[in-house]
């Protein structure tokens, strides 16, 4: 199967490095969505990334999609969320938050470098988002006693708020810096240092 997106962006990562956990074997292919949009056309009508092509043929896109078919695919007892169902709750909300800090950082990014005169109000609305989420998220790394989110395994919560981390401060380092979310810092130093994490990364590359 083809996975294809840059590395830099959160989504594309998520999934990676999910699949990667669960060990599906798949070809990565670091496609632009501004440079090479043709090659996305003829995978399907949204020039979205990230976008999985299954062995079959299928083409899914959306990170929640690709996972929720990723979890599909996991053998009984092997699922990158909790089993009990509070936890799993607590898994979910986190995981929204943290997707949706990533897809406003997405939003601000392109708002800043597409448009001569940004909206002082758009872009004032989700700096505030952003700062907001990345609070919320710091609140619940710093009161983790447990080596991840959700306790004692690595798990779809955690991907998701350390690959959002990372590219809010890369994407936005004028209006995020280091020590401003201490327990957000810690948190994503150790899941950054994890080979997984390692093998699917970029440093962030503004589209062109």
């Amino acid at each position: 199967m083809l996975l294809i997106g840059q590395y830099d962006s959160p989504f594309v990562r998520r999934v990676a490095i999910a699949m990667a956990l669960r060990g599906i074997a798949f070809e990565h292919r670091p496609w632009s969505t501004f440079r090479e949009a043709d090659r996305f056309r003829n995978l399907g009508p949204l020039t979205k990334v990230p976008t999985l092509r299954l062995d079959d043929g299928t083409v899914l896109v959306d990170s929640h999609l690709i996972l929720d078919w990723l979890e599909g695919e996991a053998p009984a007892g092997a699922s990158l969320w909790p089993s009990e169902h509070s936890t799993r709750r607590r898994a979910l909300a986190l995981t929204g938050i943290a997707t949706g800090t990533a897809d406003v950082a997405v939003s601000l990014f392109y708002e800043k470098v597409l448009h001569a005169e940004p909206s002082r109000i758009f872009t004032e609305r989700r700096a505030r988002q952003i700062q907001d989420g990345l609070a919320a998220l710091e609140a619940a790394c710093a009161g983790v006693t447990t080596p991840f989110l959700m306790g004692e395994q690595l798990g779809h919560a955690d991907i998701a708020v350390a690959v959002a981390f990372r590219f809010a401060r890369e994407a936005h380092p004028d209006r995020i810096s280091r020590g401003q979310f201490p327990a957000l810092d810690a948190f994503a130093d150790v899941l950054e240092a994890m080979p997984v994490f390692q093998t699917h990364s970029q440093p962030f590359i503004a589209p062109a």
